[in-house]
């Protein structure tokens, strides 16, 4: 599965457009689980942790595309909101794409 954050696709020619496809997960929105609190109170965060959240997401995303018969995704954006104070959620999304490479001439 390709999965690109710019929105065009150089090389490739679009054969289908299956529309947009969303994948997200939950994380606990806890600082003790997220990190440890410096003195200052600030939160410092477990990069690992955020990064491996967003590739769940990204994964999610993919495997939806995958159902629709993609096999890219183009123009990946990420976005997140607090729900109830409680858990973060992370969305990936995109344009799900069937495409082929361009022949060279």
């Amino acid at each position: 599965m390709l999965v690109l954050t710019v929105d065009h696709a150089v090389g490739f020619r679009i054969e289908a457009i299956l529309g947009d496809v969303v994948g997200a997960t939950v994380r606990p929105h806890n600082p003790y689980l997220e990190g440890v609190k410096r003195l200052d109170g600030v939160v410092a965060p477990r990069i690992d942790e955020l990064i491996r959240s967003r590739k769940l997401a990204v994964a999610d995303m993919a495997e939806r595309a995958r159902q629709l018969g993609a096999n890219a995704v183009v123009g990946l954006r990420f976005d997140h909101r607090t729900i109830a104070n409680q858990w973060t959620e992370i969305c990936a999304y995109g344009t799900a794409m069937v495409l082929s490479q361009r022949r060279s001439a």
